[in-house]
């Protein structure tokens, strides 16, 4: 067997060097663009959407795409890192799936800042203490996360990119049996993604809510006879067993975060626009305010309505479409938009996620 492994191993031996020298004289490459830029616009998300959208093209396998723009990912996050290293925001602790969001767009080398809610975020980047930052705006399950809706109306901010995460909830305790746990802590949609798990097999258990998943973990390694639900980052940094995975109900439950930061994106060529509007209070005011979107051929992937925090029985509506704000018909009826809503803002264009 050693004689047939020797010729392999030699050989990636040798693959290794070369990618080695590749990815050297691609980061020198990236070092003289950012002399170039003088530290302005480092950051180009429509780029970067590009590059990992043509490599995911370009692979001939045996690697899925997915991981081959993984590594990329982390190649092109090291190189930034060399021009200027990005300061993210995200709801922390440490061990959240925001924290994970944040890693998956941005890459390992990026200088993650935890935040201890929404609210903080959105200052960060509003005072220039963080470059951007990645919110939660929606679950697949569970709907809306009104708050980071609210705050998009009124900050200066705009969404420069999106993620969308797989969630995968675990229990998490330091017992190894169900029968020994009494008390389970969690965040209140993490409870309700896992309603019918937690009720099938722990429904003697008492639930108690957290500010995170991540606190939750911390509670439950503290506590004989505690357990939580988060992920598998939270196992690992509190030192927990994970007795069982992917307890969430809903087989795709998935979290979309929305990247945001003093800009938003160029043109990557497979963009989305979000925007936020209010109709006139009058019958059939919303179906106007929708029409332009049709007859310019503008395709709606989501419409979602909040309270408008000005009125009683007043509602702004939140309003995502396909294509770039720049593209003609999309640009075409937003302006027809301004000039018959009482209300309407672009919150960004940018790059549908690509990871």
């Amino acid at each position: 067997m050693a004689d047939e492994l020797q010729p392999h191993r030699e050989a990636i031996d040798a693959i290794d060097a070369q990618v080695l020298k590749l990815i050297s004289q691609r980061a020198e490459h990236a070092q003289a663009i950012g002399r170039i830029k003088n530290g302005v616009g480092i950051y180009r998300p429509e780029r970067e959407a590009q590059v990992l959208r043509r490599v995911k093209e370009l692979n001939p396998g045996p690697l899925p795409g997915e991981s081959v723009a993984r590594l990329f990912r982390e190649i092109m996050s090291a190189c930034l890192a060399l021009e200027h290293p990005l300061n993210v925001a995200y709801l922390g602790p440490e061990g959240t799936f925001s924290q994970s969001a944040a890693v998956k767009h941005f890459g390992h080398a990026a200088k993650l800042q935890p935040c201890v809610s929404i609210d903080e975020i959105f200052r960060q980047v509003e005072a220039g203490s963080a470059d951007y930052a990645v919110v939660p705006v929606e679950n697949s399950t569970e709907g809306a996360i009104g708050r980071t809706l609210d705050l998009m109306v009124d900050t200066p901010l705009k969404i420069c990119g999106e993620v969308d995460l797989r969630i995968h909830q675990n229990l998490l305790s330091r017992m190894e049996k169900f029968e020994d746990i009494r008390t389970l802590y969690s965040h209140p949609q993490s409870l309700a993604q896992c309603h019918e798990w937690i009720s099938k097999n722990l429904g003697h258990v008492m639930r108690i809510h957290a500010s995170s998943n991540a606190e939750a973990a911390r509670l439950a390694s503290q506590e004989d006879q505690a357990a939580a639900i988060a992920g598998e980052a939270a196992a690992e940094m509190y030192g927990l067993n994970v007795l069982a995975a992917n307890i969430e109900d809903e087989p795709n439950n998935t979290t979309r975060f929305l990247v945001i930061g003093q800009h938003d994106a160029a043109r990557s060529g497979k963009d989305k626009t979000s925007l936020v509007m209010a109709a006139k209070n009058r019958p059939g005011a919303v179906y106007e305010l929708l029409t332009p979107l049709a007859q310019h051929g503008v395709s709606m992937t989501k419409l979602e309505s909040r309270p408008s925090r000005t009125g009683l029985w007043e509602y702004v509506f939140f309003v995502d479409v396909e294509g770039h704000r720049d593209d003609a018909p999309v640009a075409q009826a937003l302006e027809e938009l301004t000039g018959q809503a009482v209300f309407v803002k672009v919150l960004g264009s940018y790059p549908v996620a690509v990871l």
